[in-house]
């Protein structure tokens, strides 16, 4: 029987039997990242933690500010101990102080020194001279009347100034050391200027 049918396609010809196509090569993204896929995560995680890290020490809350150092004069104290060895012969006479400082860094006394102007004051030990915190200070005060016109005869309330320096400023600072100072200055002004105060004022 002949005659004009479709045609059968030719083995080897038909979809199923055709040959797989070959897998395209791989690109040079494709090929480092096979390659080094370990080392990229490795490097993105440790970027990860450096960022985290950064946030975290930008977003630190703020340490507390250390206390500032209190004020020498609010630290230190001065106590009047009485009349000191020297007797009142030659316009001069002694007391002894004692000066603590409470707490805080070391203070250095850069001063001593008196309001009257007829009176000159040194003292042992001759300052500049350092503190120790805690540490009592014995210190002795001598004093010469230079003119008696210009000392009182009855010191109400004498003080001694006192400059005083620490690492937070230096002050001057004056120290009322009470009755009995008070008393025993102003007898020994008595007996330095005993004739003076006695010669009755000219008319």
């Amino acid at each position: 029987m002949s005659g004009v049918g479709p045609v059968e396609p030719g083995e080897g010809t038909r979809a199923w039997d055709a040959p797989l196509a070959a897998r395209p090569p791989r690109g040079r993204p494709e090929r480092f990242w096979s390659r080094h896929r370990r080392a990229v995560l490795a490097g993105a995680t440790a970027a990860a933690l450096v960022a985290v890290c950064g946030y975290l020490y930008a977003t630190r809350p703020e340490p507390e500010p250390p206390a500032p150092v209190t004020y020498p004069s609010q630290v230190v104290g001065v106590t009047y101990l009485g009349p000191g060895e020297a007797t009142a012969r030659n316009g001069s006479f002694a007391f002894a102080v004692e000066l603590i400082a409470r707490s805080g860094p070391q203070v250095t006394v850069e001063r001593i020194s008196q309001p009257y102007a007829g009176l000159s004051l040194a003292s042992t030990p001759r300052p500049p001279f350092r503190t120790e915190t805690g540490i009592h200070h014995k210190i002795t005060i001598t004093m010469k009347v230079t003119d008696c016109g210009k000392v009182p005869r009855n010191a109400g309330l004498p003080f001694l100034d006192v400059t005083l320096r620490n690492t937070r400023a230096i002050e001057a600072h004056s120290f009322i050391l009470g009755e009995r100072y008070a008393h025993d200055l102003s007898e020994a002004l008595q007996v330095a200027c005993s004739n003076d105060f006695m010669t009755p004022p000219k008319p």
